[in-house]
């Protein structure tokens, strides 16, 4: 077999201030023409940042590769510049074959079109036939679990409709190269495994995967190879299992405050996330097992939106999940209504509840009435401090002192 994709010295330049996507797409051209004269004075705008720097790295026929790395390493960025969405500032990238690409919610559909248009719409710039596309579209659409709006605009599809009919598109119209950012978040944990298991379909056909995930178990479980980025650049790269250890060991540093680094512009917006030790409300990146934890949510509702929640996911160093809890939990109903305005929600994770180690944070992002995830934004350690293993050797993911009661 030979190379799908190969890339000589990539590298990406960004203007502060600039939104990374949608200076790409035509109609914020346009507005980006309109609002040039209003910005002559922005000094902010000659900033330059470096989102990939020197990135050289081949992609074989038939492999399934996951990009890592955190959040800002540049691997949304690469998938961009694979997917022929931005072009890179410097360097060369080959795509050897047709591509089909799922990155952000809100990409590759027309919204004023049908989802069985739009199916169509995507197979001919794959380069299928009418009659080929049609072959497909049975499945694509029981995949999808659609059938029921498959004539509806997708402006009105749900977020999880959205991705679901999406990834069926990108899964099922045969490309050669299939490249998938981090959305599958939307959407239950049975589709998840379904989007799991056509992948590795896709790979037993010999068509080359890419794929960004934060769950080292999936890369570990589904993928041959990955590719570590650190700071825009290569940082490792090689077998899966072997590259993952490396991330896990020495990748993963304490992190304990998150701020996003481009406005959303969406109805919620994020200021930050942060772990702060719950008796004096500083933040901290170790703490002890016998003082308890809040993450902090800081966050503005600009307009009205559906009822909601938000949703936070605490991972071990190993990236199993240990629990997973929603400002909704107590509520009869999934979700609440948003109060508008800029507020903050903690959520408190008792003392004496962890093992001693380090863990991190993944928390939900509201949109459509469904929770599109942050994955492992902030990371912070449980140290040994008046932990109860200091007393014994016990065995367990979690140290709870429960109480114990006699009769």
């Amino acid at each position: 077999m030979g190379d799908a994709v190969v890339t000589h010295g990539i590298s990406k330049k960004y203007r502060l201030g600039e939104t990374i996507l949608a200076r790409n797409l035509l109609r914020e051209r346009f507005a980006a023409l309109f609002r040039a004269p209003f910005r002559k004075n922005d000094r902010g705008s000659d900033e330059e940042f470096w989102a990939l720097r020197d990135v050289s790295v081949t992609i074989r026929e038939g492999e399934i590769v996951a990009l890592i790395g955190k959040n800002g390493a540049g691997k949304s960025t690469l998938l961009k510049i694979l997917s022929e969405i931005t072009e890179p500032t410097e360097g060369e990238a080959h795509i050897f074959g047709k591509v089909a690409s799922l990155l952000e919610v809100g990409i590759g559909f027309h919204p004023e079109l049908s989802g069985r248009e739009n199916i169509y719409l995507n197979g001919a710039i794959l380069g299928m036939s009418r009659e080929e596309t049609r072959s497909k579209f049975d499945d694509i659409v029981a995949f999808a679990e659609v059938e029921r709006f498959i004539d509806t605009p997708v402006k009105r599809y749900s977020s999880g409709m959205y991705v679901r009919l999406a990834f069926a598109v990108a899964a099922h119209l045969d490309p050669d190269i299939l490249i998938i950012d981090e959305v599958l978040a939307v959407g239950d944990l049975a589709f998840q495994q379904k989007c799991l298991k056509k992948l590795r379909s896709v790979r037993e056909q010999g068509r080359t995967v890419i794929v960004v995930s934060h769950s080292m178990t999936t890369v570990t479980s589904l993928c041959e190879r990955a590719i570590w980025l650190h700071e825009g650049k290569v940082r490792a790269a090689g077998p899966a299992p072997e590259i993952v250890s490396r991330y896990v060991d020495e990748g993963i540093e304490n992190d304990v405050v998150w701020q996003p680094r481009h406005a959303s512009h969406a109805a919620f917006e994020y200021h930050s996330v942060e772990v702060v030790r719950a008796d004096n409300g500083e933040a901290a990146d170790s703490v002890p097992s016998d003082v308890a934890i809040e993450i902090v949510f800081d966050f503005s509702v600009v307009s009205q939106m559906p009822p909601g929640r938000l949703l936070l996911r605490v991972r071990n160093e190993y990236g199993e999940p240990l629990f997973t809890s929603t400002s909704a939990d107590r509520s009869a109903v999934r979700g609440e209504p948003w109060r508008i305005g800029r507020q903050k929600m903690r959520c408190r994770i008792p003392a004496n509840l962890l093992m001693p180690g380090r863990y991190s944070v993944s928390v939900s992002h509201p949109f459509g009435g469904y929770d599109v995830m942050h994955d492992n934004i902030v990371t912070f350690t449980v140290n040994e401090q008046n932990a109860l293993i200091d007393a014994d050797t016990r065995e367990g993911k979690i140290a709870p002192l429960l109480e114990w009661s006699s009769e």
